[in-house]
């Protein structure tokens, strides 16, 4: 089944924000990649609660979307919810990554390690968008873990302001301004 354009956008622009963000950390040393300072995570450990965090929504998402005929559509509260989401991404906020995610992620040795990894969720990520048909991109499949339950297009549109909420940190510790 082709892929829905309104899904097809927001991944292709997500695909993009990765490609930008590994073009800049292409260049890292394995030093740069690794460095933590005290309390804090690397950029290696950001990338991989990004990934783990894609995966596990992504899991989430396939086992919804079995039952998605009994799925309630998305309405006004939950565009609310995801402005409110997104603000929260863009705040310099910091919020506890939960438990379950950081239970789950793995470290990586190499940056090539990260990217085999994400590119398999991408993948997989993407093939569970062409199984959505139009009448149900707005059917309530997606859990946050603190807004609650969303759709697959506010599942993307966090996953971009997920990024978006890690690059300054990622930006500080390549400079070792953290």
């Amino acid at each position: 089944m082709p892929l829905n354009s309104k899904l097809e956008r927001l991944f292709n622009s997500l695909e993009n924000q990765r490609a930008v963000l590994l073009n800049q950390l292409k260049t890292l040393s394995s030093e740069q990649l690794h460095y933590a300072p005290e309390g804090k995570w690397s950029v290696s450990q950001i990338l991989a609660h990004i990934i783990t965090g894609e995966k596990l929504s992504v899991q989430y998402l396939n086992k919804k979307i079995l039952g998605i005929h009994e799925a309630k559509n998305s309405g006004f509260i939950e565009e609310v919810k995801m402005i409110v989401l997104k603000l929260s991404q863009r705040l310099p906020f910091k919020f506890k990554a939960p438990r379950s995610v950081v239970e789950k992620t793995p470290s990586y040795q190499d940056l090539q390690d990260l990217i085999i990894e994400w590119n398999q969720v991408r993948g997989e990520l993407k093939i569970l968008l062409e199984k959505f048909q139009d009448d149900q991109i707005r059917k309530k499949v997606y859990r946050h873990v603190r807004a609650g339950l969303l759709n697959v297009q506010h599942a993307l549109m966090f996953f971009s302001e997920h990024i978006v909420h890690h690059t300054p940190q990622i930006n500080r510790l390549i400079t070792h301004k953290e």
